[in-house]
């Protein structure tokens, strides 16, 4: 069987496997008591009522809409306009009473109404007719584009060999537990009370200063929300916390937020909001060198009608000077998807030594994994990178030219180096195992371990993600899940050997 072909076939059972795995029963759920501890997160206590003969009438709504889809030119200034400053305020402390409610105006919501017409009155739904356009992106000449930098100097990094290292023994997984939920109703820090964070997915996490984790989710959505999946109102394509927490047996709290009011986390990574354009910007990874914080992301152009996959326009970076309060897309760091195939839409960045090393996959979950690396003072230059291909080191200008250090399908890599094992570490989800997993590795371009299960879905219905906390230490590796059901995230423990 030839690479491509190879290649083909596990993209189909990678397909297939999407579709597929998300029927598994959610027999390990979260535990009903809620993570925050707190009285006002347990589900209502069923009471008792009197007999109401309203109870006996049929629930139906108020009005029903019938979507009517009309497509609609929408012009789409090129390049983007320069931004206005974004609002920030001073990110709100942690409550001296952790179950204390600081925005009680804002966060609860308003008290129902009970209706007190006639006992058995029937009153019959409005059907309306609600105009569904669709958009159609067309580009047009943008008379106040943002000013741009000067494009970095060009870097010939030259070639360099390197050895391939020995291959480990795959990693044992003794056991694997749920900690805590990390995001959403009744969470450690009760994201839905302090931030308006309801439904949200991913939890990157990177050390930001020693003492202080960044954690970036993707897509999050505040009042209106109702799981499975993303949706609701007040949607910010991605925030970002902070969390001094080490003491993670007990869940991970997060201590503060990037905020632009009251009780509510900012969207920090601007987005199109566009369809078949750019519909959303989702971090993938995040790093600090020095007092700058940097995050790659990818730019998704369109999710796909097929569980885990989806379009890219490019993978790129950002980097931040305060803090991680505000953040600039690097416009020459970006990695283009020419004709959706192009390796590092989703990455993993990790520093280490004189290099920082990105491991990146195609956009989807179903490519496998290749790996490159700059000298940590030339991460935004793009002509800096050497990729690993063929047993060696070697420069490029696009970054499609890295061998797979592994096939995949892989999905949403995160990688770190493990000081204790001196090994790395990388996980991601296999969507043909139905599974997060888990390979190490003695260098970056390896040889890597085969994998070992850290989860499988049959526990947690619809799970992704994966992400490994930077504290981890000894046999005891933390890491953050997602799952569609829920569209949340929990703080999951490894016990590794």
């Amino acid at each position: 069987m030839t690479a491509r072909s190879a290649g083909l076939l596990a993209v189909c059972a990678a397909l297939v496997a999407g579709l597929l795995s998300v029927a598994g029963p959610a027999d390990a759920a979260p535990s009903w008591l809620p993570s925050s501890g707190c009285e006002a997160d347990l589900p209502p206590k069923p009471r008792p009522k009197p007999f109401d003969p309203r109870d006996l009438i049929p629930k139906v709504p108020d009005r029903i809409g019938i979507p009517l889809p009309y497509p609609r030119i929408r012009p789409v200034p090129e390049p983007e306009s320069a931004e206005k400053p974004p609002v920030r305020i001073p990110s709100q402390q942690p409550p001296k009473n952790p179950c204390t409610d600081p925005c009680p105006d804002i966060t609860d919501p308003p008290k129902p109404k009970r209706s007190t017409g006639p006992a058995l009155s029937i009153e019959f739904p409005k059907i309306t007719l609600d105009p569904a356009p669709k958009d159609i992106p067309v580009p047009v000449p943008n008379p106040n584009p943002a000013p741009r930098p000067p494009r970095p100097p060009v870097i010939h990094p030259g070639f360099a060999s390197a050895p391939v290292t020995m291959k480990p023994a795959p990693p044992r997984i003794r056991g694997v537990d749920l900690v805590s939920t990390l995001t959403g109703k009744g969470s450690t820090s009760r994201t839905d009370k302090r931030w308006q964070i309801h439904g949200t997915d991913l939890g990157i996490m990177w050390e930001a200063a020693p003492g202080k984790i960044a954690v970036a989710f993707g897509d999050t959505f505040g009042k209106g929300f109702k799981p499975p999946g993303a949706n609701g109102r007040d949607w910010r394509s991605n925030v970002l916390g902070f969390s001094s927490d080490r003491k993670l047996s007990d869940g991970m709290s997060i201590d503060t937020m990037v905020q632009d009011s009251r009780c509510h986390a900012a969207q920090i990574l601007s987005a199109r909001h566009i369809d078949r354009y750019e519909m959303t910007t989702i971090p993938t990874s995040g790093f600090a060198i020095g007092d700058r914080q940097f995050m790659s992301y990818m730019s998704v152009r369109t999710w796909g009608p097929i569980p885990g996959v989806w379009l890219t326009n490019y993978g790129g970076l950002a980097y931040s000077d305060d803090g991680g309060s505000t953040w600039t897309k690097d416009p020459y760091a970006r990695w283009d998807n020419i004709f959706g195939t192009s390796q590092f839409q989703v990455s993993s960045m990790v520093p280490e030594g004189d290099h920082v090393y990105m491991f990146g996959t195609p956009n989807s979950r179903i490519g496998s994994v290749g790996v490159a690396r700059v000298r940590t003072e030339d991460v935004l230059n793009k002509t800096a990178y050497q990729y690993w291909r063929d047993g060696r080191w070697v420069p490029a200008r696009d970054g499609n030219v890295a061998s797979p250090i592994f096939f995949g399908p892989a999905g949403e890599l995160s990688a770190r180096y493990d000081d204790a094992s001196q090994r790395w570490q990388l996980s991601y989800l296999d969507a043909v195992r139905g599974s997060i997993v888990l390979r190490t590795a003695r260098s970056p371009q390896g040889v890597w371990s085969e994998p070992s299960e850290l989860v499988h879905s049959n526990r947690y219905a619809q799970l992704y993600g994966g992400f490994l906390h930077p504290w981890s230490s000894g046999r005891d590796l933390y890491f953050t899940m997602s799952t569609w059901t829920q569209y949340n995230v929990s703080l999951m423990r490894a016990d590794i050997g």
